[in-house]
């Protein structure tokens, strides 16, 4: 999806790029500073996750173009999107590059930046809502908690080769909470690896849609949690929070009554 610039005028200012982080998808959850840079785009290139609306904050005047990915189906490839990046900055200025959640959390924007600054463009970055903190808090999940979990680990399910990520086996062997993005058709691997560390009753949480009006939510343990992804029909995007903090989450309005219902840990 394309909106071209209607005015034909060429910005004379030395082109630019700023990543952007646009939160986890509630439209509400993005900072000033991200609504400023989006304001004062002449290009902004979105991606899949990112809330819609908040293109309604661009120049009338700013070309938006869809790079995103659905269900592994890629508009443009990485090094295409690079490529676009300058381009349009050499022609038009400032390009925002707008991504959701945090723009430095599996969001390749490193990468990005590192390219534009090869071409001799100046660069910036605004810091996003992560998901990884957002969707959980949102459910009433802490990441950390006294006298339960200590610290947390936010680790990819999938790698660039599609494997499941060495770290989640690690992970499984601490006390930690773990947060997985982009782990739902890595679920049985999951399983399995918390399952042989001796985690079979921990409790999970699996949050799809976190943070907007689509969200879906189960709950259960490694042990069931298959068996209530298969009930409630939840698949990606979602995140994937294992951890003795689920079970000790704090009741919240937003959760809605039928997450309520299906709790295995009410008092």
């Amino acid at each position: 999806m394309i909106w071209t610039l209607k005015s034909t005028e060429r910005v004379s200012r030395r082109p630019k790029l700023t990543v952007v982080g646009a939160g986890p998808g509630n439209l509400e959850l993005i900072t000033l500073k991200a609504i400023n840079a989006i304001r004062s785009a002449n290009v902004i290139l979105y991606d899949a996750l990112v809330n819609p609306e908040l293109l309604d904050y661009a120049s009338s005047n700013a070309e938006i173009i869809f790079v995103g990915k659905r269900r592994g189906c890629y508009s443009y490839q990485q090094e295409q999107i690079n490529d676009l990046i300058v381009a349009k900055a050499l022609r038009y200025g400032h390009v925002v590059r707008l991504k959701g959640g945090d723009p430095f959390v599996f969001g390749r924007g490193s990468e990005e930046l590192e390219f534009a600054q090869q071409n001799d463009l100046q660069t910036e970055v605004v810091p996003g809502i992560s998901s990884a903190l957002a969707v959980p808090a949102g459910q009433g999940i802490p990441l950390t908690m006294r006298h339960v979990s200590e610290s947390f680990w936010v680790i990819t399910g999938t790698t660039k080769m599609h494997q499941l990520s060495a770290d989640i086996k690690i992970a499984a062997q601490s006390t930690a909470t773990v947060v997985i993005l982009m782990g739902m058709g890595k679920l049985s691997e999951i399983v399995e690896v918390f399952s042989q560390a001796g985690k079979e009753n921990t409790p999970v949480a699996i949050i799809q849609n976190g943070s907007t009006t689509r969200e879906k939510s189960g709950y259960g343990t490694i042990d069931t949690i298959q068996a209530v992804v298969a009930e409630k029909q939840l698949s990606s995007p979602a995140i994937i929070v294992i951890g003795d903090v689920v079970a000790n989450r704090v009741q919240l309005p937003s959760i809605s009554k039928e997450v309520q219902s299906h709790s295995l840990y009410q008092n």
